[in-house]
């Protein structure tokens, strides 16, 4: 997570999970599904979509990453993001 502090994106609290809650509405105006795929098949960096989770509409700029991986695939991820 400190790896993300001099990024645009803003960390949201979250505890007990292995998820990161993230709010990207500072890197783009994308709903969330649109920046996932972006953000997958531009920056190599997969997140999940709120939205998803949602039966009404979700007007929220949030996406899930996840941090239960290795730890240079971690930092590798965040040194990509930064650069958002």
């Amino acid at each position: 997570m400190n790896a993300l502090n001099e990024s645009r994106l803003e960390i949201l609290p979250c505890e007990g999970t292995y998820f990161l809650l993230v709010d990207y509405s500072a890197v783009s105006t994308m709903d969330d599904v649109e920046f996932c795929q972006w953000l997958t098949r531009e920056h190599g960096v997969a997140a999940i979509p709120l939205s998803v989770f949602c039966a009404d509409p979700f007007p929220h700029k949030l996406i899930r990453l996840c941090f239960a991986k290795k730890e240079s695939t971690l930092l590798a991820a965040a040194e990509r993001l930064r650069q958002l």
